[in-house]
């Protein structure tokens, strides 16, 4: 699992957290290493059992008008308690004074003291946000990531076996890229996968023969997409003669990432084979496979119900000739 630094966090800016730094400079180099957020109400009354330091702790009206109430000593007490356990950070919500002693004590600590003036339900729904996405495991893939008919293919085969030509001829038809030779994945709960370019390669293409081309240039923003949930992986391989394939489409096979599998189709290569309107079919028919509809199992059924009628009238037929 990633980590995610306190001052990575007070310097983020487009995810709108809005945070500033009050107390406990010596800190930011605390990790966060879980997309989750607590509230330590509990804590502040003294019970720390569940208390999880791993996670930022929020602090909001709520929480601070306690500590208010309670008597100096007690609340000096508990919140020296609360602060001695290494906690990541805390966050101040909805802009309000932090109370001299949380000053003191995190200071003292070396606990990040921060705040923001959004309120906490907004604040924790976008700081759980940003987490997810930077903080869940993430890898990288060899290969082309398209979006067809709304399904998320994910092309993967050697170096030359036409991956980036494939994506092309699909964005001329009207599908939509969304990165190509280096695909980022990161996973988000439960089990889905996303995908997205690298910085450095967006909405760029490597074609040989043509070199480096801007799809968004040259075919406008309609051509592209940002990210996209990857729901179907396409393998393309070299064609063997000799070799049995799949001709039916029964055999079911995954490819496996980030521990998610997802389904896969190995699409052999061979001259005269448009791989382009393979791989738009397959994803036509992963949507109808989704929506409960398989025809190559539909086709099977069909077939065992009409030898089994054949087998029965075959039966009937002996039977007959036997009592003539």
């Amino acid at each position: 699992m990633p980590g995610l630094s306190i001052q990575e966090l007070l310097s983020e800016k487009e995810a709108g957290l809005d945070l500033e730094l009050l107390a406990g400079e010596k800190g930011l180099s605390n990790l966060v290493t879980v997309p989750r957020i607590q509230k330590p109400g509990l804590a502040l009354a003294g019970y720390i059992t569940n208390l999880h330091p791993d996670r930022i702790q929020v602090l909001g009206s709520t929480e601070l008008s306690y500590l208010a109430h309670l008597p100096p000593d007690t609340a000096a007490t508990n919140l020296r308690q609360l602060i001695a356990l290494d906690n990541s950070c805390f966050i101040i919500t909805k802009g309000q004074e932090a109370p001299e002693m949380l000053i003191r004590e995190t200071e003292n600590q070396g606990t990040p003291l921060l705040r923001t003036h959004h309120q906490s339900s907004t604040f924790i729904s976008l700081i759980t946000k940003f987490l997810e996405e930077r903080l869940l495991p993430a890898t990288t893939v060899h290969g082309v990531l398209v979006e067809v008919a709304g399904v998320g293919v994910l092309i993967l085969g050697k170096s030359g076996m036409g991956k980036s030509e494939c994506a092309l001829d699909l964005v001329l038809r009207g599908h939509r890229l969304v990165a190509d030779d280096v695909v980022k994945v990161r996973l988000k709960l439960p089990a889905v996968l996303f995908g997205e370019g690298s910085d450095l390669l967006h909405y760029h293409m490597e074609i040989r023969g043509l070199g480096i081309i801007n799809i968004k240039h040259l075919f406008g923003v309609a051509a592209i997409r940002e990210r996209k949930k990857i729901d179907l992986a396409v393998e393309l391989v070299e064609w063997e003669e000799g070799r049995e394939y799949d001709r039916l489409g029964l055999e079911e096979q995954t490819y496996s990432l980030l521990g998610v599998e997802i389904p896969l189709l190995k699409i052999p290569v061979r001259p005269g084979r448009n791989m382009t309107s393979i791989v738009e079919v397959a994803a036509r028919n992963q949507i109808l496979k989704e929506m409960g509809y398989h025809s190559a199992i539909e086709f099977q059924d069909r077939l065992e119900k009409r030898m089994a009628e054949m087998a029965r009238l075959h039966a009937h037929t002996i039977i007959g000739d036997n009592l003539e």
